[in-house]
């Protein structure tokens, strides 16, 4: 069992298992994340449930960084590569289907969309991000038969585990439900990564804790921490605009993060700390754009803490 107040990590004494130190060892070299867009939508905007969409959530259903839908998955990887191209030599990448809902369509359509990225040669891991109560059993036979090609990770958007929350927000989506789409797909062996989302109003930092502690006591193989985005064109945007309400300023964010890194287990890969919000459409918190400055916020804080506290870590952000 590892022990949080000793100065041994299992992986090479780091403060917590990032993503790039994970593929760094499981692939010997940085692996790219390459965003897709499947050309779907959401049952949440197409009037399933809802035409409205999550409040927060953009025009571009959270993937305002995925490559244009029109093009082929094949086009889209090779776009993704020359715009990488300038600030990576990697050779490795992850096919992430990023905008909407990645599972909410035939599943002829998502055979020969999932099989085109899965494919590709410099493609060692897919991703796909879906909602939880789009998983019906036909479509996990898919991803449990792409998985015994090449890795495959499911992106579950939890966001937080207060339902109340998640009703506010309008996302038609429940705890309950996440928790057995998790079970479901551990069952067949298919990793899963879950995202929160941190800052919603009305929730207290014991609230949105509450979530992390959630996901610590789960069976997740990893967590994406997002701050919340307060975005032009979003309800919420209007929300805020007509009367704002409390946002996290940096260095509370960040403190924030370390007390959140103290509860998950060594083993859980962390895959995001902070998020990417448009410039063009960011309204709030305006201090995100700057993600070096906050990711070195971070580390400065994890060293500080460790040090009052005694440990050895060093943080590799």
């Amino acid at each position: 069992m590892f022990d949080k107040n000793t100065a041994s990590h299992p992986y090479g004494g780091q403060r917590f298992y990032s993503l790039n130190q994970y593929c760094k060892a499981t692939y010997g070299e940085k692996v790219y994340r390459l965003s897709l867009n499947g050309g779907m939508t959401c049952p949440n905007r197409d009037g399933t449930y809802s035409h409205q969409g999550c409040i927060y959530c953009s025009e571009g259903g959270s993937g305002d960084f995925a490559a244009t839908s029109p093009l082929s998955i094949h086009d889209q990887l090779a776009e993704a590569k020359v715009k990488i191209s300038q600030k990576t030599n990697c050779n490795k990448y992850i096919a992430y289907f990023q905008a909407f809902t990645n599972t909410y369509a035939p599943i002829s359509y998502l055979r020969e969309l999932f099989f085109s990225a899965i494919n590709e040669p410099n493609v060692v891991i897919l991703s796909i991000a879906t909602r939880s109560d789009c998983l019906s059993d036909e479509v996990c036979d898919l991803l449990e038969e792409l998985n015994r090609i090449k890795p495959v990770w499911v992106e579950l958007g939890l966001q937080t585990i207060h339902d109340s929350t998640l009703s506010k927000m309008n996302t038609h989506t429940t705890v309950s439900q996440y928790d057995i789409a998790l079970a479901k797909l551990k069952a067949r062996g298919i990793e899963v990564i879950t995202h929160l989302i941190f800052g919603f109003p009305g929730e207290s930092k014991e609230m949105m804790l509450q979530s992390v502690n959630h996901v610590a006591h789960s069976s997740t193989a990893g967590i994406k921490m997002h701050l919340l985005h307060i975005l032009k064109g979003t309800k919420l945007g209007d929300m805020y605009l007509q009367s704002p309400f409390p946002i996290f300023e940096l260095e509370e964010y960040c403190n924030f993060i370390v007390d959140c890194i103290e509860l998950l287990p060594p083993d859980m890969v962390i895959h995001r700390m902070t998020g990417d919000g448009p410039r063009n459409l960011l309204i709030a918190p305006i201090w995100s754009t700057d993600k070096k400055r906050v990711l070195n916020t971070i580390n400065h804080l994890l060293v500080e803490r460790d040090t009052y506290q005694g440990r050895l870590w060093t943080p590799n952000i």
